[in-house]
């Protein structure tokens, strides 16, 4: 037993920034961001919040697929940016669209949460505990990014995606792997300790990355997890009709389609208009290809991302 999708939503802020914008208060140009990392522009919330973002993913998700929220089994957000810490993401998303029945929960495995979440749900209804899940990743990274840093916050946009699976007998595999001794390479605190026993001094309040030592993770780890999980199956790269990967940089997605010796026109891309949405940045892209008829019967997908953690996924995927 398995998962298939049979419906996918975005949701987007209004406000869309340019690099030129950017340059107005950060030392950079459009030049040098595009140079580093083919992005163009992405999307910032100026008021929208996560679960808003999450809940109207979700809805345009149920309406493309025909399905009423009190019939969701069960929801699960994937995002490390939420505005608060209880009560999670999954259960304001419940609450926005009247999913009455549903169990509803989050994942934070930063980049790679939208897959973790995925496998997650693939297991539930593969044990037969439920029929069908709403996963949703959704970022407002705006709130967390030091917008003095160039390194870092010409890289992120807000955003949700939103995929609803139903069970299927169709192939789907997996393959999920963490690396915490990384732990140092791509962190933020979230908040201060506030403890009347104890209060801590932290020094880091936004996203810190060392970009270089990620790209190097990146384009080595998603190419090897990628021919790890084909190997698996006895497929090759060549077996593949498109590989939807998170939308971290585009010259780590141009590595890694080299150094699986792929054409990158089986590479779909919107890390130009949308930046580094994290988490949702693969059901961002899952809805996108979908609605531009670029998803077909009987093709096979696979499906990769990375991230804080450091954490990263790979998903073989039969539509």
């Amino acid at each position: 037993m398995s998962i298939r999708i049979k419906g996918t939503g975005s949701a987007l802020p209004l406000k869309t920034v340019t690099n030129n914008e950017l340059s107005r208060f950060v030392d950079t140009t459009d030049e040098w961001i595009i140079e580093r990392t083919g992005i163009e522009s992405r999307h910032i919330a100026t008021g929208e919040t996560v679960d808003m973002l999450a809940g109207e993913a979700a809805w345009k998700a149920l309406l493309d697929a025909g399905v009423d929220a009190d019939k969701i089994d069960l929801i699960i957000v994937a995002t490390c940016s939420a505005e608060q810490a209880l009560p999670c993401i999954a259960c304001q998303v419940q609450k926005h669209i009247g999913a009455v029945n549903a169990v509803a929960f989050d994942i934070n495995a930063a980049c790679a949460g939208f897959l973790f979440a995925m496998n997650t749900a693939d297991a539930y209804i593969s044990g037969g505990i439920y029929n069908n899940a709403l996963i949703i990743g959704a970022e407002v990274l705006s709130n967390i990014v030091n917008w003095s840093d160039r390194t870092t916050c010409i890289l992120f946009g807000d955003g949700a995606g939103a995929v609803y699976f139903e069970k299927d007998d169709r192939p789907l595999k997996f393959i999920q792997k963490s690396n915490g001794f990384k732990d140092d390479v791509l962190f933020c605190w979230q908040r201060d300790s506030v403890s009347v026993f104890y209060r801590g001094v932290q020094t880091y309040k936004y996203v810190t990355m060392d970009g270089r030592e990620v790209f190097r993770f990146a384009t080595r780890v998603v190419s090897e997890t990628i021919n790890e999980l084909l190997s698996n199956e006895g497929l090759t790269a060549d077996d593949i009709d498109l590989f939807i990967l998170h939308q971290a940089n585009l010259r780590i997605i141009e590595s890694i389609s080299k150094r699986l010796g792929v054409d990158m026109s089986k590479f779909p891309t919107n890390v130009e208009r949308l930046g580094n949405t994290s988490s949702a940045s693969i059901p961002l892209l899952v809805d996108e290809v979908r609605k531009e008829g670029r998803l077909k019967e009987g093709m096979r997908i696979v499906l990769s991302g990375f991230g804080a953690g450091l954490t990263y996924s790979a998903c073989l995927m039969e539509l």
